[in-house]
């Protein structure tokens, strides 16, 4: 990656191959090198020790190449370690594992001996140490969101030009996260990860990367820096005007590319306001006086002024990287509403109840949505946005053009429409809409609903109907408030190879008992050659179910004992649930009754559900998918064959995918 993105020869790699990072398998790599050392083991830390190998190796090849000898000990050379193997680990057997554990003992040894090995090769103390990582890690060994624990990384830097460590203040610098590390006394100064360029680049002494938006930690004089206080507080001061430089030199050049492309543009005003006393930008004007300031020998005001204005930088940049989000933010509006509305009308099929369509009405449907999107188009293409823009409007244009095409051919429009109860509709579906925009990140909210629809919904129905249907709705209750439990349960889980088996004897169990009965259905309505035929379909499924727990138990135990997953279960793993899936779609029409055709598509998605789980995932499966079934029976039942509302419709589809947090 760092030699792709540089000046070709600039950077020499050293690394192994790709194959070698298959970590499921016990033994990961097998290398022998110049100096005999061995390096086949059980786990993905010899990944890490390779690295210390091929350190020891460019050393020795030093000592007998003069070329690459005056390479290593010509000025700003860096370093890089890329110990992987600590990552790999942890996504195999999870942060707190006793293998983790043992990882991090390799790391701590690979670090202090690489500081020993440098400095015995250049035996100058010149070297600048930092030790960072790139990312974190969640309890059950993933990364890439927003938690605290896969964002916040370490940073140690030691050597040339850093300074020493510092008491720590008052009010104290840690938290509850750092109180357990036992250097309380110590101060404790955090930074951006991009920060880590600008810090860099100023230990060697090298134009910092263009595209850094990075501050160097010794800006600010109120703040402890990282740099070595002897640098003086000159070198301080104009390290800090550069770095006020590249972060404004950025924010010009994408504020003159907003300029030139955006119609009716609004600048940033707090950098590209006048400066009435040097008739200015103010961009330009704080710099003239971080200049003036220097000159004058004032570091402290200079380092002041380059702080402040590398504070409006960054914000300048924020407005423009965030400029179109307004715009962005009503597309994605647009298109989830209508995606909403879509769904329901899937499931509502106006159509089908329809007489006829008016030809002339859809031909403006057709127009006014073309003509939507090649405005926006053509307004994109005008202001160079980007590609993705193109994409974005399509989608509300799509939805709504089938809204409106449904909408004039088959729903119903009262002549008398009362506006109170039309005022309470649109309040119950905008309170609907907006506690499922909350319950992406409010999970629990989805078994509020649950709890509901389950409970308080019952309690409104006629008392003859409840009354006659009181089973059903006892039954309906139950299997919301079943599937009410998922929602709050951690999304963070552990493996549980017995809650996976249980999901799949669930599934096979509840599709078991289910083809008895919707069978006798089959052959009633569709004649006894139809229930053969289904017959036969469900076993098939029902095999493949049971075939596909089978490879996920013989899967994990061979994962858990660093085996490796065996080529027949990488290959049956796939091919199960994919001919199960299409099994369910293959399976001919005609024979089928409405209930059949969901039971065939939940024993065909089952395999799914099993080999794709780490722990509850196929009892949600389950939960999720009586209450599907049981729905269809209350509506028709509550609602006089009446079909269901838009916001039942929706939220269901969100528990749908997010129900069980994934």
């Amino acid at each position: 990656m760092f030699a792709d993105g540089a000046t070709p020869g600039k950077v020499k790699t050293w690394c192994y191959n790709k194959a070698n990072l298959d970590y499921t398998k016990g033994k990961l790599l097998q290398y022998v090198d110049a100096l005999s050392l061995s390096l086949s083991r059980t786990d993905a830390k010899f990944l890490d020790t390779w690295v210390l190998a091929r350190l020891k190796e460019l050393f020795q090849n030093a000592t007998s190449d003069a070329e690459l000898d005056a390479q290593l000990r010509s000025n700003k050379v860096i370093l890089f370690l890329h110990l992987i193997g600590l990552d790999n680990t942890g996504h195999s057997y999870r942060p707190h594992s006793r293998e983790y554990m043992d990882n991090i003992q390799v790391v701590d040894g690979i670090v202090r001996e690489a500081e020993n090995l440098i400095n015995e090769f250049y035996n100058d103390q010149n070297t600048s140490f930092v030790f960072t990582a790139d990312h974190g890690m969640s309890a059950i060994g993933n990364h890439g969101d927003g938690d605290p624990d896969n964002t916040r990384t370490p940073l140690i830097a030691w050597g040339r030009g850093i300074r020493g460590p510092l008491p720590d203040s008052t009010p104290s610098s840690h938290d509850s996260y750092s109180k357990s590390w036992g250097l309380g006394k110590l101060l404790r100064r955090d930074v951006e990860q991009a920060d880590l360029a600008a810090l860099m680049a100023s230990l060697i002494g090298i134009d910092w990367p263009v595209n850094s938006v990075g501050v160097l930690p010794d800006v600010d004089p109120t703040q402890p820096g990282y740099l070595f206080p002897g640098l003086g507080e000159e070198s301080l001061a104009r390290l800090a005007f550069v770095n006020a430089k590249v972060i404004t030199q950025q924010y010009t050049a994408k504020h003159e590319l907003k300029k030139a492309r955006v119609f009716n543009y609004k600048p940033f005003v707090a950098l590209e306001g006048a400066d009435a006393t040097k008739n200015q930008p103010y961009r330009l004007a704080n710099l003239t006086n971080i200049e003036n300031f220097i000159q004058a020998e004032d570091w402290r005001a200079a380092r002041l002024a380059s702080a402040e204005l590398i504070r409006m930088g960054l914000d300048g940049l924020h407005y423009l990287q965030t400029y179109d989000r307004l715009l962005i933010r009503g597309i994605v509006t647009f298109a989830y509403l209508g995606w909403a509305v879509y769904v329901s009308l899937y499931v509502l099929r106006p159509l089908d109840f329809a007489e006829r369509q008016e030809a002339p009405r859809t031909v403006y449907v057709h127009v006014t949505a073309m003509i939507t999107l090649i405005g926006f188009w053509i307004i994109f293409t005008l202001q160079h946005a980007p590609s993705m823009f193109y994409v974005y409007i399509a989608f509300p244009c799509y939805f709504w053009h089938q809204i409106l095409l449904q909408a004039m051919g088959g729903l119903y429009v009262p002549h008398h429409i009362s506006f109170l109860n039309l005022l309470v509709s649109v309040c119950m579906a905008l309170v609907a809409t907006e506690a499922m925009m909350i319950a992406y990140t409010h999970r629990f909210i989805w078994s509020i609903c649950f709890i509901c629809v389950g409970f308080v919904w019952p309690a409104t129905w006629p008392h003859l109907i409840l009354k006659q249907h009181f089973l059903l709705a006892s039954v309906w209750g139950f299997l919301c408030l079943s599937a009410a439990v998922f929602p709050i349960l951690p999304v963070q889980r552990s493996e549980s190879l017995p809650a996976i088996l249980m999901g799949g004897f669930l599934i096979l169990a509840c599709g078991g008992v289910s083809a008895i009965w919707i069978l006798n259905d089959v052959e009633r309505v569709k004649g006894k050659k139809s229930r053969q035929t289904l017959a036969s379909l469900f076993n098939i499924q029902a095999a493949l179910m049971v075939s596909i727990m089978i490879i996920t138990a013989s899967s994990v135990r061979n994962l858990q004992g660093k085996r490796g997953l065996p080529f027949p279960n990488q290959v049956l793993g796939w091919i199960v649930p994919v001919v199960s899936s299409v099994l369910a779609f293959a399976s001919r029409v005609s024979h089928h009754t409405p209930f059949s055709v969901f039971l065939a598509y939940f024993l065909g998605f089952g395999p799914w559900f099993v080999i794709l789980s780490i722990s509850v995932e196929g009892l949600f499966y389950v939960a999720y998918s009586s209450v599907l079934v049981i729905w269809v029976v209350v509506e028709s039942t509550v609602r006089l064959g009446r079909l269901p509302s838009a916001a039942s419709v929706t939220e269901e589809s969100k528990v749908g995918f997010f129900g069980a947090g994934k």
